[in-house]
């Protein structure tokens, strides 16, 4: 099964994660490859968050919004790029989720593939559904075309409550770009999803077991309508929350992204930071190997401080 954990690791009383999801936002990507507000090299981040992910065999990779810094088509163009094909290595299915820095028509042609379409659907939000082994991801655009806030319209609510009328098999995990959560930098709640009592009734009782959202540009979890929120962070850079007073200051650095591991009665999420750091310890493969061999109390007696052989 696509995204499964593997066998043969320490005995747990838990069971193996049945899939395995990479949630990634706020890639950022500039028109021409500009350097981020002057200093930041967005495609190489993004080119490192991926390079890590591939032995990881992910299910799905859903990127969170924020893909091109000013909606410019080149952008569109190398996220393409540079995504699909280390998906295609991990033998992941790619979920884009629109962000307020994006722009609908070129998102739609480039990603969606869906140039030619006459002008009112590519206008139109970008709410999807995304069949991944049975668990069930559900896109909502919660843009406001010229605006950096979020809102959901009427109508997608009501798209959203028939969607979730029947439950899916592994249940459904929801996406969008602006997250329903508090935060305590004062800029970004300026721009945080407007009208959220709504969204949560429609919530309410249904199969949606965890969010996925991002627009903060750090990591943060809180829960909505009784629902877990995981926000993943930027890979293009990240907000300093030791800021003090009402203002704001992104660093070129702390990026990060999030796997999301599937169970049959939860969902865990991890955060994986960008950059490769010194070995403190390891332990190696035929370590481990020499490990499962033994018995519990053996196992126990290493597991309380003995060493294991070289």
């Amino acid at each position: 099964m696509s995204g499964a954990q593997q066998p043969g690791r320490p005995g747990t009383q838990f069971p193996p994660a049945e899939q395995l999801i990479v949630h990634l936002s706020d890639t950022h990507l500039t028109a021409l490859a500009e350097p981020l507000h002057g200093s930041v090299d967005a495609d190489a981040n993004l080119a490192e968050a991926l390079a890590g992910l591939v032995p990881l065999r992910p299910a799905a990779l859903v990127i969170t919004g924020d893909l091109a810094d000013t909606g410019a088509a080149d952008a569109y163009e190398r996220l393409k790029a540079a995504v699909e094909p280390a998906a295609a290595a991990m033998g992941a299915e790619v979920i884009w989720v629109m962000g307020n820095h994006d722009t609908r028509e070129p998102f739609r042609e480039v990603l969606l593939g869906e140039a030619g379409t006459d002008a009112a659907a590519l206008a139109a939000p970008v709410d999807r559904v995304h069949d991944v082994d049975g668990l069930r991801i559900v896109v909502l655009d919660s843009t406001v075309p010229g605006h950096h806030h979020g809102e959901i319209a009427p109508e997608q609510l009501e798209w959203l409550r028939g969607v979730l009328a029947e439950p899916a098999p592994r249940g459904t995990l929801l996406a969008l770009h602006h997250p329903p959560v508090p935060t305590p930098l004062g800029l970004m709640a300026l721009v945080e999803l407007r009208d959220q009592a709504a969204l949560a009734e429609v919530l309410a009782g249904s199969d949606v077991r965890g969010i996925l959202a991002g627009h903060l540009h750090y990591s943060t979890w809180s829960t909505f309508a009784g629902i877990p929120v995981s926000v993943a962070s930027a890979t293009c850079y990240t907000m300093d929350l030791r800021q003090p007073g009402p203002g704001v200051r992104g660093q070129a650095g702390g990026q990060s992204v999030n796997l999301v591991h599937v169970y049959g009665d939860r969902v865990v999420h991890s955060i994986v930071p960008l950059g490769e750091w010194p070995t403190a310890y390891e332990v190696t493969a035929e370590q481990l190997q020499y490990y499962m061999s033994l018995s519990p109390e053996e196992q126990l007696a290493l597991a309380d401080g003995a060493t294991l052989p070289e």
